[in-house]
């Protein structure tokens, strides 16, 4: 174990009902050193966090911030350890753009005198707060007018604004290019130098070889194992981490056609995308897989005509697209789920009906007025092709379980009978059963030939549901993996491997 650690969680565990998120879990950092916090979605990462920061409270075990331990429940625990030095960024950027780098380096904590802020002293404060990385920059500026590297730097100078004694990072260069990541990474190594202890949540093998001293790998809730890094292999990092389901191979029969229905071509898209080239064949689901910020969501959005991309060019068919628009890849046979479900998916207020049938309006409406009779009629055909469980057709969607949800989203193209379907982390958010029934779905679709690109973050998912899977990687797509030999073990290791 560490000695003289700054920071320690002993024992702990942490049930959720139906989940056990912490489990007798027992984790130490000293001061000035960098460990890398490894685990695949679900491992236990963001509980152990949230213990740290006195977000939570574990029901078994102890936390203890520089010799002294979590007493207090509820929000008084959290400023507990804020006063202890515990400080974190999360992956979700929250500066306001309107407000100056100063006011945002302070919000919430403006420094006044007899009620008045003090600017002066803020400013003065917040550029030695900015200079200890490195960021050059006017502290009255505004903060909308900052590169992403500049928000992200200034979000961790937040964070050393006072005496943080821990500083836990989670993700910070998951949106970043490769050149503004590395200003991150000189940052993260300029506040060890200080003494601070920094928690580092990634899987870009390449940056935590450089900055990281040690990784502690997570799965299931358990703290498997702390290693060097700079001495441990990839591949067994990659085992700890996926256990005993790593180097399991998929059981499906590729069932795609030799017909091409969509080519992609040399396509660029600043700063995630280089030169992406592939094929999707008639009646194939063909898997993106790469880490959180590889480019995966912008590579689907450039397809589908969301956003406009740099170079290259879409083929639909044989056809050149130059310049996909949204409405017009609608019509020639394309549906796109997005990401985010709660925000972008569905319109939680209108019922599954509306939501479904959004796409194709028309078909329900008669002399110009939607007829409840063809719109129910309609909705039933699709909630019972895909096993929604929904009490009424025009139930609201946003009382349904995500599992439900997502279904919907899924059959609204389905009942737009689109040919080419591009699935944004589908199973995002869902119960184990019904992942499986939307991977179910998934390959019903493909045996009807229509195609599938199926992105998902979720490794272990990839060969339950994809023919064939390509990984997307600085820019590129990369290593290519096909049914029935498609490997975790191996898709893991080729996404966290860097240059």
């Amino acid at each position: 174990m560490v000695s003289h650690a700054i920071a320690a969680v002993k024992g702990c565990t942490k049930q959720y009902p139906g989940v056990l998120a912490l489990d007798d879990a027992t984790f130490e950092i000293a001061p000035g050193e960098v460990r890398a916090l490894l685990g695949k979605n679900g491992a236990g990462k963001s509980t152990l966090i949230r213990m740290l920061t006195g977000a939570e409270v574990p029901d078994r075990g102890t936390v203890l911030i520089d010799g002294g331990e979590l007493r207090q429940s509820g929000s008084g625990r959290a400023q507990e350890a804020f006063d202890k030095g515990v400080r974190v960024v999360y992956q979700e950027l929250s500066l306001v753009p309107g407000m100056s780098l100063a006011e945002n380096l302070f919000l919430g904590r403006w420094p006044k005198q007899a009620g008045v802020i003090q600017y002066r002293e803020m400013e003065e404060q917040a550029a030695e707060a900015m200079s200890r990385l490195g960021l050059d920059l006017p502290p009255g500026r505004l903060v909308a007018g900052l590169s992403p590297a500049e928000r992200q730097l200034l979000e961790i100078a937040r964070v050393l604004v006072g005496k943080p004694k821990i500083v836990i990072l989670d993700e910070p260069t998951s949106s970043l290019a490769a050149a503004e990541a590395q200003k991150v990474m000189d940052a993260v190594q300029r506040i060890a130098s200080e003494g601070i202890a920094v928690i580092y949540v990634s899987h870009r093998m390449n940056e935590i070889r450089q900055i990281a001293h040690s990784a502690t790998i997570m799965r299931d809730g358990r703290i498997i194992d702390t290693v060097d890094v700079k001495g441990a292999d990839t591949r067994e990092i990659v085992r700890l981490m996926l256990g005993s389901e790593a180097s399991q191979a998929a059981a499906l029969k590729n069932g795609s056609q030799e017909k091409t229905v969509l080519e992609v071509r040399n396509l660029a898209l600043a700063p995630k995308l280089a030169s992406v080239s592939f094929k999707l064949r008639k009646g194939e689901v063909l898997g993106i897989a790469g880490l959180l910020g590889s480019g995966r969501t912008e590579l689907l959005q450039a397809i589908m005509g969301v956003r406009p991309f740099d170079r290259g060019e879409v083929a639909v068919d044989g056809v050149a697209v130059k310049n996909p628009r949204y409405r017009d890849m609608i019509r020639r046979g394309f549906g796109y789920t997005p990401e985010s479900r709660k925000e972008e998916g569905v319109v939680p207020l209108l019922g599954v009906d509306e939501n479904t049938l959004l796409t194709n309006f028309p078909e329900v409406t008669r002399r110009g007025v939607l007829s409840g009779s063809l719109m129910a009629a309609a909705t039933r055909r699709i909630i019972d092709r895909l096993h929604v469980k929904a009490a009424r057709t025009d139930t609201p969607i946003g009382t349904l379980s995500g599992g439900n949800q997502q279904k919907v989203v899924i059959g609204r193209w389905v009942y737009a009978d689109s040919r080419i379907l591009l699935l944004d982390e589908p199973t995002r958010g869902v119960d184990v059963e019904a992942k499986a029934q939307i991977y179910a779905i998934i390959r019903e679709l493909a045996a009807e030939g229509r195609s599938v690109i199926f992105v998902s973050s979720e490794i272990e998912e990839l060969p339950l549901v994809c023919d064939r899977v390509l990984v997307l990687r600085d820019g590129a797509l990369h290593e290519e993996f096909s049914a029935p030999n498609i490997d975790q073990d191996a898709v893991m290791a080729a996404c966290i491997t860097g240059h």
